[in-house]
């Protein structure tokens, strides 16, 4: 931070993603954020892997990682603090599609990519 930084105060302005809180064990990921209902599943119950896209950016998160069981599930904004530590998880699954991560990324309207399924 420069002297003129610090004499006038002047922060880093803070991204949407900056709010959530992630947990990951050797059992679940949970996220958690101070205006949504607290989301967790078990990595053994993870049935569905999906990119949601929106069209909310940059005021909200654009780009979740979805991860759906059959009774629980969760959502997780690109940008959040331990995002890449759940990707690089789950992206190891077999048969994980790694082109419809591609059209994720090149995608700046609503629309989902199925990234992976259990067999």
């Amino acid at each position: 931070m420069g002297l003129f930084d610090k004499l006038f105060g002047k922060t880093k302005p803070k991204n949407p993603e900056d709010d959530f809180i992630i947990t990951i064990t050797d059992d679940l990921i949970k996220i958690e954020h101070p205006l949504r209902k607290t989301e967790q599943i078990l990595w053994n119950e993870i049935k569905v892997i999906k990119l949601i896209n929106t069209d909310a950016g940059p005021l909200a998160p654009d780009v979740w990682l979805a991860l759906f069981g059959d009774n629980s599930g969760c959502l997780i904004p690109q940008g959040a603090k331990g995002y890449e530590e759940v990707y690089d998880i789950v992206s190891k699954y077999e048969n994980f599609d790694f082109e419809m991560v591609i059209q994720s990324m090149s995608c700046a309207v609503n629309e989902e990519f199925l990234l992976w399924t259990r067999k």
